[in-house]
């Protein structure tokens, strides 16, 4: 309980819902009585059957009353008061049903439990008379796997089965009997089985009659309608048939399966239904046909006719054969006027040209031999046609006439039929929305949505499903093949109402769908027919489910069955009944019964609540104080004392109940003898209040649905509208009014069952959904006010005058308009804004409620909040109402040619300056300044012309009073600036007032919805100066017609934005001030090559500055540094992919975008890599020049020739030094050196490789002089090559620019910081758009270098280790300068020596560069921590020394002068190598390789052949003493002696120690691998001598030199040179030193043992 919690009254309140009174059927005179012996607990639900009933409460237990013969306890059998059912207790029961004799009841879990009479299966329990206790019922389903149990939402008994609906909205059935509705003639059925028929479609709702059932089932969405199968799923015959002969086109489809059931008609019908005015047909969004009883008089009733048919197999023809009962002869078209309706009309056609088959026994039970009536055109059939055929024409014409546009539309249609095009209009649901669910089903009606898209799949029905057929409209047509009878106008009209009636049908909106109950019902039974229970308006049995055609689009939202009769609850609050009529329960007299009809109260209210009883209904209504009517119809006994089995009479018309002392019903439930309601009684006014939303949401949505049918449908039919736009809003509000009529009519549907459940205020949808209610609310009013503004009414006024004069008093009912003198458009106006006054009602009952409770309980706050709201959005609704019509005025008075330009459907008018009040400064004259404001734009008009300056792009401020300006506004704009004077100081404030609210609503662009909830409603002083705006250029010559949109700041572009021009350009990325400043992409499409021009990278003040990345249309790629739109700085350039004509590669210095200072280019193409000086896009200066053939010259150039003196070094080590001229050919003086050492000096002429004249003298050198002289050649390699410190300049003063420095170490060190402080803060603001970029190593190396190491005192290793550490980080992110300089060097070196530029005359170069590279980075360390020693100093060690170990190869201390340990000593090497190094290994370590090939190949060669030795030979071979040999040795724990064949296990430590050289980079990290090596040695040493011990060297190489060989390291020659150049010199005297240079010497021993 709650939604009432009172503190005192608690007790009370509780005992005031769901009482229980109980009446006795067919004495309604009566008083109802309490139910006896039942105590005050709280009733949700009660079910009766024939002799007892059911009650669950609120807490969820199950209580039964009245004879209960399945009891085992005789005293229980017929309990004086209703017993607790004891199985049940614990499980919570959602809810109960009964059917005659037995019981069921759902948990909140979704198990069934039955209980009760099981003779016929009927409880799920195979051989056995009656279950006494309720027993769980298994279902499961068995096409899933593993089996699933099925979850059960609702249930419902019938006399001999039970029908479950299961959470994924599919029936379950047990029991016996057709009413199954299963594929299966074993009966009892005692394990429930799915009904097949109806698998895929989402059931909402299941009921039972005594043998009978009734679903109510969701319609397909239309998408699902699309595919129409030709064919019939069952029997394989064509569902439509078409016919074409001279003068008829036959098309039929009304097929009916012989399979299974038969199905026909066995009465005419003739129940009057007639439109409210000729002009008009009635029909409603789903075609739904409006029941206006008419005087009944003289209405001739039409024979019944029987009709059978016979198919010929004939070309596919059909022919029917009526048979007559009576004797009615049709003579001509004369009789048909005598209907004076076109329900009968359809009624007589269908008649007429039904097709359907029946059993002979059937036929011959009822009715004599058939006898030809009339012959419709089969094409065997001679003779000419009768009068009959053309009565049968001209009835089509006449039927024509009246259903008008739908058979015309047929006629177009070709084979599809009637409700095949009708179907074109419907729409579907289009999402799923949140998952919840109305009071009475706590499912989610996700569950449905989901299978909404299965259902057009598995549905296969006897009558076909896609129809949607309005009662009685004919399935089957014959016109005559040349339209003569049908008139042009009505074909045209025809074909203008298809593109109208399209908005008419709501748009569902999916979320309302999956919220409230759906309105789009069908209505399917099946069962026994025997009474026309199952409404197909025949007697006969389904075995099956079949969809009851007349029902479609009747918005069905329940469904009750009676013994014998079936009742149909609509949305509009009708009821259609069908069934047994004996005792009157139907509610009307018509007849037939077999078909759905209205049922006839003799009140005009509403019913919200239905049951039906064994022989009798009742009707729960609405009444005009909210307090339920109930109505009884059905079964009367005489009321004197005499037995009861005389002869009850029937009740003639529904009868009142006297019952408005009981309280507020909220349920009503029927069996047999007895009915029963559910009370509640109004307290504090809590449940009037609830009562009165329901019944007036449900009345409301009468209303709606009335004004749509017959004033909306009508007015969009209207010929000549007007324009096209007009009759776009005007079908823009009638689809915004469909869509809030739907809305309604589900709220109401679901406010009936939420008043049979718990009635909890908080689930109130209007309270948990608000935003739905609001939302479509407001949609609706900025249509309407839109249709308001455009002159809607006035241009309807024309056309709709007719129309509206017939109907004024319709029109007066419905908007509630009592005045005579009221102008008809005037009424059509309220009428629109009608729905909008429904806001107040909704505050007005939700305060009502909120007074029910404590002021401090949630709930009031809930409900008070709500009202609010609705409130707030009701007066809101009513300004844009009043705005609307204020605009409208302002039209009429506006000069017409600009009116159309400027009058839009969502523009308003704010305020504007006819009466002089502002004015333009310095001003003309005679000039005529208007200044107009709207909701969007302020438009400066004219004589003739005008200007309109957009609201999201016009910044207003007043001007200070000093300047002079009295009364100015200054108005800025992105290209306009001007001042307004205003003649007074209120018209000033005024007007900035109405413009600073214009534009911040425009900058909002929420005008259309009020502040929902407290917080935002606070109106902001003036609109940002700072906003996010589209605005298209019109004047700026640079800016001309190109679209900017992005952020503002006083009408100048600043932030991120996108600006395009019109020819294609693009520039997307920070601006400022106007201009582009930052990073940004600006593209500019090449029309020559149809591709685009792309940069990419930093901007200033409108031009290319900084880093960025062009990518030209031609393929070229430039990378690096731009200065005002040129190439400046150090940059990359590709050119052409491989396969194109010429690609080159150019990496070095530009100088206002040509190439100038050192940069390496590669010419792919040509095999060739220039490395030098540049000038002017030309080699020009000192340069060195490799190709793929292996040759190398060095030399100077000019103008991109190598000329005068220089260096050719070919493969094979041919020298020539001299001089060259014009592109290395040799020309003048010089000496050619061959690889063995003789030369020859004097005059060379002509190109390498093709033959040189040469002038001079040969020498041959004595053999011992060649060693001397061999090296001094080389020794001369790189002397005319670029100095090493003068590479890449450009690349350290760029990083130097980005500290603040003018010039290497010109700089104050903090400005330094800040700078990098700012770089690493703007590119981590920059990547944040895009983190991907990022890793999250990256992010965390980012953070920890917004700490800068900060030392104080002096320096130690803690410091130094501290910088360091900050380098490594620093380097590792390319966003810090460090880090990016690091990342370029790394990138040049690769380029220089990878490809053609691996070639081993540049090992030394390339160690020289390195070098180079340490120097300058360690100056720019030393900069930034001054405190940083200079290179070679020492760090005095501030923690004491390590205890002195013995050196090793001496016997004595190691003493620090002699060999410091590595890293106290302050070293560019040891600080940067580690950064640096393991980045540019690769392709150093390349060079290494190559330079050392020969030599490496060699010794490899030995290597492998010593290898081959077992390890006790090796030994031996090496001369190792044999008291180092191991003995034995541990193998994985065990130890094992040596064996001469052992092989690779001694030393196998010390092996694996000295095997990793080769995975580290820098020489020291190298150097300690050898030291371990060393250690590893004389460990096993130790081991195996036991005692300690001191290495000599000469024992020790031996041993060392073992361990290199089975270490098999495969480039060692390269690691020894490696680490020779690099290693610092301060180790060379060292420990370290001295183990390298015995690797050094075990190295030069291996290539010398071949000679052994």
């Amino acid at each position: 309980m709650d939604s009432k919690k009172k503190s005192s009254t608690e007790a009370e309140g509780s005992k005031e819902r769901g009482l229980v009174h109980v009446w006795q059927a067919g004495s309604f005179s009566l008083t109802p009585e309490r139910l006896p012996g039942w105590g005050g607990k709280t009733v949700l639900q009660a079910a009766l059957g024939v002799k007892h009933g059911v009650l669950l409460t609120e807490d969820g237990e199950v209580y039964s009353f009245g004879t209960l013969a399945w009891r085992s306890e005789p005293a229980e059998v017929c309990p004086s008061s209703p017993i607790l059912e004891n199985a049940l207790v614990g499980h919570h029961v959602v809810t109960v049903a009964t059917g005659s004799f037995h019981n069921g009841a759902v948990t909140d879990s979704g198990i069934v439990y039955m209980w009760g009479e099981n003779s016929a299966g009927q409880c799920a329990v195979a051989n056995q008379q009656y279950v006494s206790e309720p027993t769980p019922v298994s279902i499961s389903d068995s096409e899933t796997s593993p089996l699933l149990a099925v979850r059960i939402l609702q249930l419902a008994c019938g006399e001999e089965h039970t029908l479950a609906l299961s959470i994924s909205r599919e029936i379950w059935a047990w029991g016996t009997g057709c009413q199954l509705g299963l594929i299966t003639t074993t009966f009892p059925v005692t394990k429930p089985q799915k009904i097949e028929h109806l698998a895929g479609r989402v059931v909402l709702q299941v009921a039972c009659g005594a043998f009978h059932s009734l679903a109510l089932v969701q319609c397909l969405p239309s998408q699902d309608l699309k595919p129409v199968p030709e064919r019939c799923n069952q029997c394989s015959q064509l569902l439509i048939t078409m016919t074409d002969k001279e003068d008829h086109v036959i098309i039929s489809d009304s097929h009916c399966c012989p399979l299974g059931v038969t199905l026909s008609e066995s009465q005419a019908e003739n129940h009057a239904s007639t439109a409210t005015s000729p002009s008009t047909k009635t029909v409603d969004s789903q075609g739904e046909v409006f029941e206006n009883p008419l005087v009944e008089t003289g209405l001739p009733v039409p024979t019944e006719l029987n009709v059978g048919s016979v198919e010929t197999a004939s070309d596919n023809a059909i022919s029917s054969h009526q048979n007559v009962e009576g004797t009615t002869e049709i003579s001509s078209a004369r009789n048909l006027p005598s209907y004076p309706n076109t329900k009968a009309v359809n009624e007589y056609l269908k008649k007429l040209s039904d097709h359907s088959i029946k059993e002979d026994s059937e036929q011959s039970e009822k009715t004599p031999p058939p006898q030809p009536l009339v012959e419709e055109a089969v094409p065997n059939l001679h003779s000419p046609p009768t009068t009959s055929t053309s009565a049968l024409n001209s009835l089509v014409v006449s039927c024509a006439s009246a259903v008008g546009v739908r058979v015309a539309a047929t006629y177009e249609a070709g084979a599809l039929s009637l409700k095949k095009v009708m179907n074109f209009y419907s729409t579907a649901p289009c999402e799923t929305g949140i998952q919840t669910g109305p009071e009475g089903l706590k499912d989610s009606r996700e569950e449905q949505v989901k299978q909404e898209s299965m259902q057009g799949k598995k549905s296969s029905s006897l009558v076909d499903i896609r129809e949607e057929e309005s009662e009685g409209g004919s399935r089957r047509l014959s016109l005559p093949g040349l339209l003569s009878q049908v008139s042009p106008r009505l074909l045209r009209k025809a074909a203008r109402v298809k593109t109208r009636t399209v908005v008419l049908t709501p748009t569902y909106s999916g979320e309302a769908d999956a919220l409230l109950p759906s309105l789009r019902t069908e209505v399917w039974t099946w069962g026994k027919g025997k009474e026309g229970q199952l409404g197909h308006g025949d007697v006969l049995p389904r075995l099956q489910p079949l969809c009851v055609k007349c029902l479609d689009g009747k918005e069905i939202i329940h469904l009750e069955a009676g013994g014998y009769h079936s009742l149909a609850l609509t949305a509009k609050s009708q009821v259609y009944s069908w069934g047994s009529n004996t005792f009157g329960q139907l509610g009307h007299s018509d007849f037939p019964t077999t078909v759905p009809r209205l049922i006839k109260l003799s009140s005009e209210n509403g019913v919200w609540n239905v049951a039906a009883g064994q022989d009798y209904s009742l009707f729960l209504v609405d009444t005009e104080d909210f307090q339920p009517g109930l109505y009884y119809s059905g079964r009367q006994d005489p009321e004197d004392g005499a037995n009861l089995s005389e002869n009850p009479s029937a009740t003639k018309t529904p009868v009142l109940l006297s019952c408005s002392k009981l309280g507020y019903i909220s349920r009503v439930t029927a069996g047999k003898d007895n009915y029963l309601a559910l009370v509640d009684k109004n307290i504090m006014g809590y449940i009037a209040s609830l009562h009165e939303l329901a019944t007036t949401e449900r009345r409301f949505y009468s209303k709606l649905s009335d004004i749509k049918s017959q004033i909306l449908r009508p007015l969009l039919s209207l010929e000549n509208l007007g324009t096209v736009t007009t009759v776009q809003l005007l079908q823009d509000v009638a689809s915004r009014f469909s869509k809030l009529c739907y809305l309604i009519g589900q709220h109401g549907a679901s406010l009936s069952s939420f008043l049979q459940g718990v009635k909890e205020a908080r689930s109130l949808v209007i309270l948990k959904h608000a935003s739905l209610f609001l939302d479509s609310y407001t949609e609706y009013c900025t249509s309407i006010t839109n249709f308001l503004v455009m002159g809607g009414f006035q241009l309807l006024a024309k056309p709709a005058i007719d129309f509206l004069n017939k109907n004024q008093e319709l029109l007066q009912d419905l908007s509630e308009v009592n005045d005579e003198n009221t102008q008809l458009m005037e009424i059509l106006n309220t009428l629109f804004f009608l729905p909008i006054r429904r806001l107040h009602n909704y505050a007005k009952i939700l305060l009502k409620l909120a007074t029910c409770f404590e002021v401090t309980s949630p709930e009031y706050q809930k409900l008070q909040d709500s009202s609010s709201c609705y409130e707030s959005l009701a007066l809101h609704l009513g300004r844009k109402r009043k705005e609307a019509e204020y605009t409208l005025g302002f039209w009429k008075t506006f000069p017409g040619k600009m009116t159309d330009s400027l009058r839009k459907p969502e523009r308003r008018l704010l305020c504007e300056s006819s009466n002089r009040a502002l004015s333009l400064q310095h001003a003309g004259r005679f000039s005529v300044n208007w200044f107009i404001l709207f909701n969007d734009a302020l438009v400066h008009a004219q004589f003739s012309t005008h200007h309109v300056f957009p609201l999201a792009t016009l910044w207003a401020e007043p001007l200070s009073e000093e300047a002079g300006n009295v009364n100015g506004l200054k108005i800025t704009t992105p290209e306009e600036q001007f001042t307004l004077i205003s003649s007074t100081p209120q018209e000033k404030t005024k007007w900035l007032r109405a413009l600073s609210q214009a534009v911040d609503q425009a900058l909002r662009g929420t005008s259309d919805f009020p502040p929902y909830g407290s917080s935002s409603s606070v109106q902001r002083q003036e609109p940002p100066i700072s906003r996010s705006a589209k605005y298209t250029f019109y004047k700026d010559p640079r800016l001309k017609d190109a679209t900017y949109n992005g952020r503002w700041l006083s009408g100048k572009p600043h932030g991120r934005g996108v600006l395009k021009w019109p020819d294609g350009k693009m520039y997307s990325g920070m601006f400022r001030n106007g201009l582009e400043d930052g990073y940004g992409e600006y593209r500019i499409p090449n029309k020559v090559l149809n591709k685009e021009d792309r940069y990419v990278g930093h901007w200033k003040e409108g031009k290319m500055c900084g880093q960025g990345v062009y990518s030209y249309a031609s393929g070229e790629v430039f990378e690096g540094c731009f200065q005002d739109n040129m190439r400046h700085g150090h940059g990359l350039l590709r050119s052409g992919k491989l396969t194109s004509s010429s690609p080159s590669m150019f990496i070095g210095q530009w100088v206002m975008d040509k190439k100038a200072g050192y940069g390496v280019f590669d010419d792919i193409t040509r095999g060739e890599k220039y490395m030098g000086m540049w000038q002017d896009d030309v080699c020009q200066g000192n340069g060195v020049v490799v190709t793929q053939f292996g040759l190398y010259y060095e030399g100077n150039f000019h103008l991109n020739k190598m000329m005068g003196n220089g260096v050719l070094l070919s493969e094979d080590d041919t020298i020539y030094e001299g001089e060259f001229s014009d592109d290395w050919t040799l020309n003048g003086k010089g000496t050619l050196t061959m690889p063995n050492g003789d030369y020859i000096e004097g005059y060379f002429n002509g190109e390498w490789g093709s033959g040189i004249k040469i002038t001079g003298t040969y020498f041959k050198p004595s053999l011992y002089e060649t060693d001397k002289d061999k090296p001094k050649v080389f020794r001369k390699l790189g002397n005319l090559a670029v100095p090493p410190d003068e590479k890449w300049r450009a690349v350290f003063d760029e990083c130097w620019h980005q500290l603040g420095c003018e010039s290497p170490g010109q700089g104050e060190v903090w400005k330094a910081w800040d700078n990098i402080a700012v770089a690493l803060t703007i590119n981590r603001r920059q990547h944040k758009d895009s983190p991907e970029i990022l890793s999250r190593s990256q992010t965390q190396t980012l953070e920890s270098l917004e700490f800068i190491p900060q030392h104080v005192g002096a320096f130690s290793v803690e410091k130094y280790e501290d910088i360091k550490k900050y380098l490594i980080k620093a380097c590792d992110t390319p966003l810090h300068p460090l880090g990016r300089l690091v990342e370029t060097l790394v990138a040049v070196y690769r380029m220089t020596y990878v490809g053609v530029g691996a070639n081993r005359r540049l090992l030394q170069e390339a160690v020289k560069e390195i070098k180079s590279y340490l120097k300058r980075l360690f100056q720019l360390v030393r900069f930034l921590f001054p405190e940083l020693p200079e290179e070679g100093s020492t760090i005095p060690l501030s923690a004491p020394l390590p205890t002195e170990r013995k050196s090793f190869c001496t016997g004595k201390s190691d003493s620090r002068s002699e060999s410091p340990e590595p890293g106290y000593v302050v070293t560019s090497s040891g600080l940067l190598l580690p950064v640096l190094l393991p980045r540019l290994y690769p392709p150093l370590f390349m060079l290494y390789a190559l330079d050392n090939d020969r030599e490496e190949d060699i010794y490899w060669e030995c290597v492998l052949r010593l290898n081959k030795q077992a390890d006790i030979a090796l030994l031996g071979f090496l001369g190792v003493q044999r008291k180092f040999w191991p003995v034995t040795l541990s193998i994985l724990g065990e130890s094992k002696k040596v064996l001469p064949t052992t092989k690779d296990a001694c030393f196998a430590s010390a092996v694996e120690c000295l095997q990793q050289i080769s995975t580290t980079f820098t020489p020291s990290d190298k150097l300690k691998v050898i030291q371990q090596t060393f250690e590893e040695i004389s460990q096993n040493v130790l081991a195996s001598l036991q005692e300690d011990f001191l290495w000599s060297m000469d024992d020790l190489f031996p041993v060392f030199l073992y361990v290199v060989l089975r270490a098999r390291i495969r480039n060692l020659g390269s690691e020894v040179h490696l680490i020779e150049d690099l290693m610092d010199p301060y180790l060379q005297h060292g420990e370290q030193g001295i183990m390298f240079t015995t690797l050094k010497a075990c190295y030069y021993q291996i290539q010398r043992e071949k000679l052994n």
